[in-house]
């Protein structure tokens, strides 16, 4: 039977939260969206009028299709050119989610989404269910067709995996651009000790360019060498211009809840580097430059008031 006008609907009511979701799951806008299409259309041939609680049913069909995606993904990645990074998104993209909580907002922050690949497709799904959306413990179990101990045993060898010693600074949009521009004056000073004084001790810079754009695959490690790749990367030269298209614009802005610097080229994002920062200081740098990655950032950019850049490389 075709759809209700009141079926779809349903549907519609429900697609914020499950892209939400997809999307914690797999680091991809594009793969989150194509997985909610795929969820409307097994909700366009079930007998709808037999599910009884819509929201559980429509969840359960996403995140066991994620968790398939999830598996395949792990294929990919392994021949992946250099190292892999999930796509960020601008602040007030609608596939953040929720962040009432502190635990939503860490849940969906670039540094946590970077750290969920180290989990198993299970461990990530339970740990997103419950961390993010408070699911509790006996509709996890359902959904993944689980006891309700397993998931609680999963979801705390998740958390377990994902603690990595530093504990992360709360930070709103005012004092994140305070923490970039901060950032880029001293990367821009030409005195790498003022930058070394931002980092810890144990900083590290990484990369993503997919094999597009270049990128150094091992990652720079201690404030010393990732201020001095920070004072080479933000200092204008005719070979980067001759890569991204043109002179770079450089922004003060916020993707996934974290302190951003974005990089424009003709209203084209070229790249985006998250800073995460602790209570010691910026402990990582990362960028995504894969232009794939970068096809969301660009539309949500284009709507944005963003105002002037802070520099021009």
């Amino acid at each position: 039977m075709p759809l209700t006008v009141q079926d779809v609907d349903r549907f519609e009511m429900a697609r914020p939260r499950l892209e939400a979701i997809a999307y914690r799951l797999l680091g991809s806008a594009y793969e989150a969206q194509d997985v909610v299409q795929e969820t409307f259309l097994r909700w366009q041939a079930a007998d709808v009028d037999r599910v009884e609680v819509p929201e559980a049913w429509l969840t359960k069909v996403l995140t066991n299709l994620c968790l398939n995606q999830l598996a395949s993904a792990r294929a990919r990645r392994e021949t992946y050119v250099g190292r892999w990074l999930p796509e960020p998104l601008l602040a007030g993209d609608p596939l953040l989610g929720p962040a009432d909580t502190v635990e939503q907002r860490e849940s969906v922050s670039y540094a946590v989404l970077t750290l969920m690949e180290r989990l198993s497709p299970s461990e990530r799904a339970v740990y997103v269910l419950r961390e993010a959306f408070d699911y509790p413990h006996r509709e996890i179990a359902e959904i993944l067709d689980i006891t309700e101990a397993a998931s609680q045993q999963i979801f705390h060898r998740a958390k377990k995996h994902l603690a990595h010693g530093k504990a992360r600074q709360e930070i709103d949009e005012a004092a994140a651009f305070r923490v970039v521009e901060e950032f880029l004056a001293a990367a821009t000073s030409g005195r790498t000790g003022e930058l070394v004084r931002l980092l810890t001790k144990d900083a590290v810079s990484v990369g993503d360019g997919g094999g597009k754009v270049p990128a150094r695959t091992r990652a720079f490690e201690g404030a010393a060498a990732v201020a001095q790749f920070m004072r080479g990367l933000f200092k204008p030269a005719e070979a980067k211009r001759a890569i991204v298209g043109g002179s770079s614009e450089i922004y003060a802005w916020s993707a996934n809840g974290e302190p951003a610097v974005v990089a424009v080229v003709e209203g084209r994002v070229v790249a985006i580097m998250c800073l995460e920062v602790t209570a010691e200081g910026i402990t990582a740098c990362r960028t995504q430059a894969n232009p794939d990655k970068l096809e969301r950032a660009t539309e949500q950019w284009a709507a944005a008031d963003h105002g002037r850049p802070l520099l021009l490389v």
